[in-house]
């Protein structure tokens, strides 16, 4: 089935999920009018919430159709921006630079997994963590895979990540907006405290990544652009920066990506729930 076909499906889903999951459907429209209700009328803000089912879906079937698309024929589905900021010039001592891409839910954000074929010589790497259900996670799993990405689960894996982010030439790519539960940092987000976690800013500091900001932009239906932004400055004069300061700058970056497309992000997920309800994540 055509892609476009296949994301066309998605989105006639999203569409009837949004009349259906009522739970999820009513986070997302709190959520839209807790952030957007200065700049937008509740007309609108319900138009984003229905247009943000339609991309869910959207994005879910389009996700499993693009896993099998092989890396050297993504350039027909994504594009890259932003690759004036990532300085690939080498180190004092040889070697090739490292990165931390701090990324968020943003469009079709599986397609980092292809990103590869863009910076040939990188090897890359993400986080997950495992499903209850083996063959869902064998499934989901084995899609990832394809594309050579190095995949870590965070409830086991910690050790083997950070031997790859000590390497030379990696990528390492961490999903950063989404609730960190009662471990978190309290920080601002559209205005509100919410839990936030420290691992892109603590992981760049210590193993000298270059750390910057990675969003997904959805250019039209099963077609996408990966955005690189500048690099956030985890050192100042020599210190390291608090990792409060660091967070906060990709909160604010996080913001930005969403303003410029409100629908594009994961509206469902309860970001400012109350650290008491806040589940607790080993």
């Amino acid at each position: 089935m055509p892609l476009k076909l296949v994301a066309l499906v998605g989105r006639l889903g999203g569409f009837l999920f949004y009349f259906l999951d009522v739970r999820h459907r009513r986070v997302a429209v709190n959520n839209l009018l807790a952030c957007l209700c200065n700049s937008h009328s509740k007309k609108e803000i319900l138009s984003i919430a229905r247009e943000n089912f339609c991309r869910l879906g959207e994005v879910y079937l389009s996700a499993l159709k693009t896993a099998g698309i092989p890396t050297e024929n993504i350039g027909a589905v994504l594009s890259i921006r932003g690759e004036e900021n990532i300085t690939l010039a080498k180190r004092e001592d040889g070697s090739l630079p490292s990165f931390m891409f701090a990324m968020g839910h943003f469009g079709n954000f599986e397609l980092f997994a292809k990103c590869g074929v863009f910076v040939p010589g990188y090897e890359m790497s993400t986080t997950y963590r495992g499903f209850r259900q083996p063959w869902l996670e064998r499934l989901i799993l084995s899609l990832r895979k394809r594309s050579g990405l190095n995949l870590f689960d965070r409830r086991w894996d910690g050790g083997k990540l950070r031997a790859f982010m000590n390497r030379p030439g990696t990528i390492t790519g961490l999903l950063a907006d989404q609730s960190a539960g009662r471990k978190g940092l309290r920080l601002p987000f559209f205005g509100r405290l919410c839990s936030v976690t420290p691992s892109p800013a603590i992981f760049a500091l210590r193993y000298n990544l270059s750390l910057h900001g990675c969003f997904c932009r959805r250019l039209g239906l099963g077609r996408w652009e990966i955005e690189v932004g500048p690099e956030i400055l985890t050192r100042f004069d020599g210190k390291a920066r608090p990792i409060e300061d660091i967070m906060s700058d990709i909160n604010f970056l996080f913001e930005s990506f969403i303003l410029e497309d409100p629908a594009n992000w994961f509206w469902v997920h309860d970001r400012w729930k109350k650290p008491e309800r806040a589940k607790l994540r080993g």
